[in-house]
């Protein structure tokens, strides 16, 4: 019942402190924690965000590692695990619900404002503003409802845990490639086809492109010449020998040059 009196004790103002001790009172059962009167940061963002993870919020950071994926760049769905910082001994944890810009993110978080003078008060989509010089997430002001606006306060903060398992990012699975395995049906079938193989009169029935009734022609050419005792005769005996004796190094020539005669 000491504890409990302790914890009924009024916020002081949060305008001048900002103080937070969402996850305050350690060494506690998570059973025990439940029975609290008033809902803490860990048991919400652990119900938003799906992470799996217990215990108090400082050690949140700790415990993802090789469990959950870390990061510095906000996503819906993550988890904004904040550092202890002055009477914020404890740290806190707050889901992302929305990222508005590279510098803005709406959270969706329990016990961080008072609202009409009680603790443990759940807030959505309310903002938080990354105030760092580089723009990295290590500092953020977060919306306060006593005053209406951001508090004060830059409240150092850890990074991302993401609910993805760690080696995956933006929906996508890194894995080792690896040869495509050959489904045992289509195996079978192959080995079950008829095996072909080409045979020498694989050309039997070819139609030629080369009209034949202009083989006469070509042969009144080839006599004229032969008639003139020109030059041209002897080329085209020369031409004649070297296509014999192409055509006896080429059966496949031989063959078409029987079906054009």
């Amino acid at each position: 019942m000491a504890v409990l009196s302790v914890l009924a004790m009024p916020v002081a103002d949060g305008n001048a402190a900002e103080f937070r001790d969402s996850s305050r009172y350690s060494g506690i059962s998570d059973e025990a924690r439940d029975q609290l009167p008033y809902l803490q940061c860990v048991p919400y963002a652990r119900q938003i965000s799906g992470i799996q993870i217990y215990g108090d919020a400082l050690t949140w950071w700790e415990q993802a590692e090789g469990r959950y994926a870390k990061g510095r760049k906000p996503k819906p769905g993550a988890v904004m695990s904040f550092a202890p910082y002055g009477r914020m001994e404890l740290g806190h944890v707050a889901a992302v619900s929305r990222v508005i810009d590279s510098r803005t993110v709406l959270l969706r978080h329990a016990n961080w404002s008072p609202i009409d003078g009680r603790r443990g008060q759940i807030e959505d989509d309310v903002r938080a503003v990354d105030v760092s010089e580089r723009n990295d997430w290590s500092q953020v002001r977060v919306w306060y409802a006593p005053i209406g606006n951001l508090g004060t306060t830059a409240w150092p903060v850890n990074g991302f845990i993401y609910p993805d398992k760690p080696g995956r990012q933006n929906g996508f699975t890194l894995l080792a490639a690896k040869p495509a395995s050959v489904p045992a049906s289509v195996k079978a079938k192959a080995a079950e086809a008829p095996k072909t193989m080409v045979g020498a009169d694989f050309l039997k029935g070819i139609r030629p492109e080369v009209d034949t009734k202009a083989a006469p022609a070509r042969r009144h050419l080839a006599s004229n010449y032969s008639a003139s005792g020109t030059t041209p005769r002897k080329a085209g005996s020369a031409q004649a020998s070297a296509s014999r004796q192409a055509m006896s190094n080429d059966p496949i020539g031989r063959i078409i040059a029987a079906k054009t005669r």
